[in-house]
């Protein structure tokens, strides 16, 4: 066992602590690690992975990904680490005050629009035909509803309640793989989600022939198996609509948080947001809208001092 590789050992580790535990999505995270580890430390023995060599694989790692994609790095390595010292592999925890660094962030999309660019976004879409053979249809649903792409991807006929204006998520459909329907990211994104009834009437039109149990977006191939779909797909069609009415161009999952944005922005609580979204904590939404949630309280903190000078 002293011979062997820490990367042997990591993936060891993974396969008999994550493999099955976690959702595939994150069992990938953890694979990938792996390749980099074998890039980085080659065949350095378990037993040498001492602060020093630990200190090298993250600043080597460092190089090349961004000081957030290194911390998560370090999380996943971290774990298998602290085993191996339980163990007696490694003598002592080589993660202690180790130093997370990472190159500069690239320049990213704007993530949000305001409610006037969604406005000309909603308005340059073509609602017509079915939505399996139309991104149209899902570009309305995730703008309307925050649902992230692989929960608009697994919604049914019969998740749409038309009595409670509402729509069930309890599912999530596994796009990378093709492998069908798959559980949601965490407890709390089962949920049911609000939906306007003008919204719900345009779905109701175009779902009411179709089979209750079959997801909408995903189209079949000539032998009746579905078809694999793609994220940059809905991305590029998303971009086209953006370029064409002259606004920032976004992805799809920056629709979530343009909804996200929208609803804090016209006085939704953060908990409200929170569990609309299906994060699985308040923190969660609190992190990624922190910029909205500052804004929001510096205009409530003029409206306080307003209404206490007119007492």
């Amino acid at each position: 066992m002293s011979d062997m590789s820490f990367a042997d050992y990591y993936r060891q580790w993974v396969d008999t602590y994550k493999r099955g535990a976690v959702r595939p999505i994150t069992l990938r995270k953890y694979e990938t690690a792996e390749t980099h580890i074998r890039e980085i430390l080659g065949d350095t023995p378990v037993g040498g992975v001492t602060r020093t060599t630990y200190q090298m694989l993250m600043n080597k790692y460092a190089e090349t990904h961004e000081h957030q994609t290194v911390i998560d790095f370090h999380h996943l390595v971290k774990a298998s680490v602290l085993d191996a010292v339980d163990e007696g592999m490694i003598e002592r925890d080589p993660t202690r005050r180790v130093v997370l660094k990472g190159c500069q962030p690239r320049d990213k999309h704007q993530k949000y629009l305001s409610q006037y660019e969604l406005h000309s976004l909603l308005g340059d879409l073509n609602l017509s035909g079915k939505p399996a053979d139309n991104w149209d249809w899902l570009i309305l649903l995730v703008a309307k509803t925050g649902l992230r792409f692989a929960e608009a991807l697994g919604i049914t006929p019969s998740d749409f309640d038309m009595a409670r204006q509402s729509l069930n998520v309890t599912k999530t459909w596994d796009y990378k793989s093709g492998s069908g329907f798959a559980k949601t990211k965490n407890n709390s994104s089962v949920r049911m989600v609000s939906v306007d009834w003008y919204t719900m009437s345009q779905f109701a039109g175009v779902t009411k022939a179709l089979s209750g149990s079959d997801p909408i977006f995903i189209p079949r191939n000539d032998d009746g198996s579905f078809a694999m779909v793609y994220n940059s797909t809905a991305n590029h069609v998303l971009e086209r609509h953006c370029r064409r009415v002259g606004i920032p161009t976004i992805t799809i999952h920056g629709l979530r948080h343009t909804h996200a944005s929208l609803m804090l922005y016209a006085g939704a609580s953060v908990l409200s947001v929170s569990k609309r979204l299906g994060h699985s904590s308040i923190t969660t939404t609190q992190k990624v809208y922190l910029h909205v949630i500052n804004e929001m309280e510096n205009q409530d903190t003029d409206l306080m001092m307003r209404t206490l000078a007119a007492i």
